[in-house]
């Protein structure tokens, strides 16, 4: 049995649009995989009710398809589906970094990536590998067509999740089609900064460059308390905050003194707002870990 700790991630990060993707250190799925003659899953831990065990219609089953690996493959969900944190990103990195090593098909991680993607396309309706590469490769992640740029960075971050679920296709669904030239050049200027600010671990310039005048706004719709999430998150020391991935969590950047209070705030403006929260004190961390055997 090969087992690997796949962890949560946070996509986008406001002006990173299906490109930009950070690992979590917590949550985790933990995927395990034993060789057999056809695929088999088993899913257990948090919403495994609401994920099928079908191979045909599961991200694992997908990445055991494209690896020619088939395995009886558990996986104990610590991500919860539809939260915006990469639950099926998750799974389908765990099961590719597992599989590959499993039937030592001698895949790089970096090769691993567009892989695990195809197991996500079966969640989320597309392939993209903003989720998968931070989730195998750890760090903070650029994703485009020509392949995966890694920066290592050290940031203290709080995931909160609210509650409520909002499906990624739903959200894609809201994203504008269209922009003026103006938003293209804030767009731009912020994810720069951003970039800047993850090569030197500056919470500052990772805060400022999260904001994004297209795609944030029209989810924030979704996402019921969002504005006054965001703005006590602010107040309370967080440097940026913005939409993890397509939602509902709430990604906030901030420095090591302020996280407790900067969650613990996050989570008491959902409540104020009539909805139930979760928050994750965590930063930025590794990638898909193989646990000896």
């Amino acid at each position: 049995m090969v087992t690997v700790r796949a962890p949560a991630t946070s996509a986008n990060l406001g002006s990173g649009f299906d490109v930009f993707g950070v690992a979590l250190d917590r949550p985790a799925d933990i995927v395990s995989v034993e060789r057999a003659e056809e695929t088999t899953i088993e899913v257990t831990g948090v919403g495994a009710r609401y994920i099928p065990e079908d191979p045909e219609r599961n991200t694992v089953g997908a990445v055991a398809r494209a690896l020619d690996a088939p395995a009886h493959i558990e996986v104990d969900k610590g991500v919860r589906p539809a939260s915006g944190l990469g639950s099926s990103a998750a799974s389908a990195a765990g099961a590719a970094v597992a599989l590959n090593e499993l039937y030592d098909r001698g895949y790089t991680r970096e090769e691993l990536v567009p892989i695990a993607a195809k197991g996500e396309a079966v969640a989320s309706g597309t392939a993209h590998d903003d989720n998968v590469a931070p989730s195998i490769l750890g760090g903070f992640t650029i994703a485009t067509p020509e392949g995966v740029t890694r920066v290592d960075s050290d940031l203290s971050l709080v995931a909160c999740l609210p509650d409520i679920v909002v499906s990624t296709r739903d959200a894609r669904k809201v994203v504008p089609e269209t922009a003026t030239m103006d938003q293209v050049v804030d767009t731009v200027g912020h994810a720069a900064t951003l970039v800047a600010g993850m090569c030197r671990g500056d919470p500052d310039l990772v805060g400022s460059g999260m904001d994004d005048p297209l795609v944030t706004p029209a989810r924030a719709r979704l996402i019921d308390g969002y504005e006054a999430v965001r703005e006590a998150a602010l107040d309370a020391g967080a440097t940026g905050v913005t939409i993890s991935g397509a939602g509902p969590a709430v990604l906030a950047v901030c420095r090591d003194r302020t996280r407790r209070t900067v969650a613990e705030t996050m989570v008491d403006a959902f409540v104020a707002e009539g909805v139930d929260a979760h928050a994750y004190q965590t930063r930025v961390g590794a990638g898909a870990t193989l646990y000896d055997s």
